[in-house]
């Protein structure tokens, strides 16, 4: 096992769930080691059921290593890993494939939701953890969606396990269900606007502030999205984007552009009623006469 400071990594997938802990300084971490497991008795591999791999995900050290300390109890259980960012585990889950996922629903760089949106391929099931209020956790239970609540006792957790091993076993590893992507988008839609976007890009998965975005311009299928001197490339509608930003930060000023309004300096005359928002790096963008009046009301304001 290697320990990194600041950002520590431990894989422990292919191990038994009873290995020596990793001190924490509450920085989040991953923690990952690879073994092999070996049985003098062939025979007993194929009679061996398969455990179901879990990964942990919780910026709190003290809430993963209750979870780690209650799993560890159940040998159908194999802890693959513990995370304590999104973009940590994001790395554990490009060389590990987890059944079974405990993410908590608030941490600082991503969310949990956001962690779901980014994930590529199947998405393995789902156990929340989270301080979600008392209404968002009816709609969890309504869906048959897993949550723990903290701080939860064991006959909590033992609850929530059972019901994530017969989802699993039911539908089979690496399969998120309906429930859970219909439980996704209530609770998104119901949410305040987004404070990050998840980008795509040669491999890498990039959280995005968009208070850092300058404007954003459609291209085909595709949005660009211009970060001081980065262009990002990112597939969705400009409808579907600016539902998700800030009305009060970002204003539609063309079919096609969308501005952050910090970032406008000035307005000038053009032809045909037309504006040219002028930005404060010097970049030109055109306002239509269909967004005008919106514009010179929240720049008044």
């Amino acid at each position: 096992m290697n320990t990194v400071s600041g950002d520590e990594t431990r894989d422990l997938s292919g191990t038994s769930n009873d290995f020596p802990r990793v001190a924490s300084n509450g920085a989040p971490d991953v923690r990952t080691s690879e073994m092999s497991v070996e049985t003098s008795d062939p025979s007993a591999n194929r009679d061996q059921v398969m455990p179901i791999r879990a990964l942990i995900v919780d910026d709190e050290p003290l809430a993963r290593k209750r979870i780690y300390d209650l799993l560890r109890q159940d040998k159908e259980i194999e802890v693959i890993g513990e995370c304590g960012s999104g973009s940590a585990a994001m790395e554990v889950l490009e060389r590990n494939k987890p059944d079974l996922l405990f993410l908590d629903i608030q941490m600082p760089e991503v969310d949990g939701f956001e962690f779901l949106d980014a994930l590529e391929g199947a998405v393995p099931a789902v156990i929340f953890v989270t301080a979600y209020d008392k209404y968002a956790l009816r709609a969890f239970d309504a869906q048959a969606v897993d949550y723990l609540l903290k701080p939860f006792n064991e006959s909590r957790f033992q609850q929530a396990l059972h019901r994530a091993k017969e989802k699993i076993g039911k539908a089979g590893s690496g399969h998120v269900n309906a429930e859970l992507l219909s439980l996704l988008k209530d609770v998104q839609n119901g949410r305040k606007s987004a404070d990050r976007l998840v980008i795509k890009s040669g491999g890498r998965v990039l959280f995005l502030k968009t208070t850092d975005i300058d404007y954003v311009e459609a291209a085909g299928n595709y949005l660009n999205l211009y970060v001081g001197k980065e262009t990002h490339l990112i597939r969705e509608t400009m409808q579907s984007l600016e539902s998700r930003l800030d009305p009060e930060r970002f204003l539609r000023i063309h079919r096609s552009t969308i501005v952050n309004l910090e970032r406008i300096k000035e307005l000038q005359p053009w032809f045909g009623g037309e504006y040219v928002v002028v930005l404060r790096d010097g970049r030109k963008l055109t306002l239509s006469r269909t967004y005008r009046a919106r514009v010179q009301q929240l720049l008044e304001a």
